[in-house]
């Protein structure tokens, strides 16, 4: 065979294909993913560890009154009032879901689907505004309904989003009139 042949023929043939090394970058790279992901865990674990200090969310009691305002949409987490990425895990606050508020003359009721339910008493709410963040999750200006409470000797803000965000401002002028008329008859 003369050499143009022999190059011709090595241009046909196929590279054999190392399966072993190919798989064992697979593997490693899973356990790589699967370490990450136990690490990640493990962090959160450790933040609800070190929030334990915080009291049992309060339950809604059995007479609220009217309902003043209802909203549908998601609760997107709680952090440490003014620290917008201190985000709070412990007794459930950490966990994202679904959520129906309603706005009573006792106070907030938060109900979540798959989470843990809270309320929110009248004398404990301390502002309403709208933001663009909260701990892992940043919208536009104004996009995020974020409520201002006192919860032991913690200031918490939590974070609402409505499936209709126009509502968002009425939601703020109501509670933030609220808060007024609460602390008004409490200093009386």
């Amino acid at each position: 065979m003369t050499s143009l042949q022999l190059l011709a023929a090595e241009q046909k043939s196929a590279e054999v294909t190392d399966w072993a090394a190919r798989i064992g970058w697979l593997v490693g790279l899973a356990l790589f993913v699967a370490l990450l992901y136990w690490l990640m865990r493990e962090g959160w674990k450790w933040r609800g560890t070190l929030q334990n200090d915080l009291p049992e969310l309060p339950l809604a009691p059995d007479e609220r009154g009217p309902a003043t305002l209802t909203m549908s949409g998601r609760y997107h987490g709680s952090t440490t009032a003014g620290q917008w990425l201190d985000r709070i895990v412990a007794r459930g606050l950490g966990t994202r879901s679904r959520v129906e508020l309603t706005l009573t003359g006792a106070g907030l009721d938060v109900v979540r689907p798959g989470a843990a339910d809270f309320f929110v008493p009248a004398a404990a709410l301390r502002e309403a505004r709208l933001d663009k963040g909260i701990a892992g999750k940043v919208l536009t200006e104004g996009g995020l309904l974020v409520v201002t409470w006192q919860h032991g000797d913690r200031l918490i803000d939590s974070g609402f989003r409505s499936d209709h965000a126009a509502e968002h401002p009425e939601w703020v002028r109501t509670l933030n009139h609220m808060i007024i008329k609460t602390e008004t008859e409490g200093a009386r």
